[in-house]
C-alpha cells in the first residue's frame, strides 16, 4: 500500500504539469484509476478472507488499466518519457506485489471460488 501512495505521490506532482488537453482527459482517468486502485488494495487488507480474492482481483484489473492508459498517455506524447519510465519502473515493482498477493489468496481459495 505505501508503495502505491508513494507512486501516486510521483504521479499528483507530474500530472500538474501534464498539458490542459492531457490532464483533463487521460491524467483524470489515470488519477481516478489510481485512487480506485488504492482504495480497493485498503478494502483488501481489512476484508474478511472469503471476500478479500474478488477485491483483489478486481484491484488487479484497475491496476492493468491504470498502466495502459499511462502507456497511452506516453505514446500520444501527454508524459516524458523519462517520467514514464520512472513511473513504469515503480508500478511494475508494486505490480509484482499485487500479483503475488493474488496468486496467495487463489491458491488458498476453495474450488468453487477460483475462476
Amino acid at each position: 500500500m505505501q508503495h502505491l501512495v508513494a507512486v501516486y505521490k510521483l504521479w499528483f506532482e507530474l500530472k500538474q504539469h501534464l498539458r490542459k488537453s492531457a490532464k483533463y482527459t487521460l491524467g483524470e482517468k489515470i488519477d481516478n484509476l489510481f485512487i480506485e486502485t488504492l482504495e480497493l488494495i485498503f478494502r483488501a487488507q481489512y476484508a474478511p478472507q472469503e471476500r478479500t480474492l474478488p477485491i483483489l482481483e478486481e484491484a488487479n484489473t484497475k491496476f492493468d488499466l491504470l498502466k495502459f492508459f499511462l502507456m497511452t498517455l506516453w505514446e500520444t506524447k501527454g508524459i516524458e518519457t523519462k517520467h514514464y519510465v520512472l513511473l513504469s519502473e515503480k508500478l511494475e515493482t508494486i505490480g509484482k506485489m499485487l500479483g503475488g498477493w493474488l496468486r496467495r489468496f487463489t491458491a488458498a481459495a476453495p474450488p468453487n471460488t477460483k475462476k
